[in-house]
């Protein structure tokens, strides 16, 4: 037995039935005068495709204004976070947070933080 057919001659999983459909539900539609119908259905679809185009452009443009990437000023491990959000450095978990671009210790109130400056001494003999 051959089950050997064209398939150009099924269309009825092609889909191609659907599409003529909705072509002559437009047709009809536009000259019944409501074609204001089709027309707010076409630009329905089109906001549909466009608004996740504009929203994943709009959302790269915020990550790549927002995004610091610098080391932790406790042991200079480099990663990445966002600006104005507290974060923990991963290697030592010391609290950070990013102010001008830069990881910055977070202090509690009343606790002084300074930065260590290394001072050459120079010993002198006393003359005895």
């Amino acid at each position: 037995m051959n089950n050997y057919s064209p398939k150009l001659l099924w269309l009825n999983n092609s889909g191609l039935g659907c599409l003529l459909n909705l072509l002559l539900l437009a047709i009809l539609l536009v000259s019944v005068g409501l074609g204001w119908v089709v027309n707010g259905f076409l630009i329905l679809l089109g906001v549909i495709l466009i608004t996740p185009v504009i929203g994943l452009w709009v959302l790269r443009w915020w990550v790549q204004r927002n995004l610091v990437e610098d080391q932790c000023p406790v042991c200079s491990y480099e990663f990445t976070g966002f600006n104005g959000v507290e974060t923990r450095c991963p290697s030592c978990g010391e609290a950070l947070e990013v102010e001008q671009g830069q990881f910055k210790r977070v202090t509690p109130p009343g606790i002084i933080d300074v930065d260590v400056v290394d001072v050459s001494v120079q010993q002198f003999d006393d003359p005895d």
